[in-house]
């Protein structure tokens, strides 16, 4: 499994990498289809009650999956964007089955 880490207008934080990692590794052992997955923290300053943004791309066989969401912290949108993924994957591991 490769985790990708971008820090896009945020300062680079070793224990959001190792909370976000510890997050994605439920995911890559429940689905070992799974390549990679890239994810970017973000801040939006035009944004006044939220503004941390997480953005999660997986790798897998055919189309990629995505999910981002707008938190008031990053752990918290971590979890949300963690839980749409799982939401995506088991749409996409019912297709599997069906093969």
């Amino acid at each position: 499994m490769t985790v990708n880490f971008q820090y896009v207008d945020v300062d680079v934080s070793e224990s959001l990498s190792t909370f976000t990692e510890e997050k994605l590794d439920k995911l890559f052992n429940r689905y070992e289809f799974l390549i990679s997955a890239t994810v970017r923290f973000k801040r939006d300053n035009n944004s006044h009650t939220k503004g941390e943004i997480c953005d999660i791309e997986l790798s897998l066989p055919g189309p990629r999956i995505f999910a981002t969401s707008d938190e008031s912290n990053y752990e918290v949108a971590v979890r949300e964007t963690i839980s749409d993924l799982e939401r995506q994957l088991k749409k996409r591991k019912e297709v599997y089955k069906t093969h």
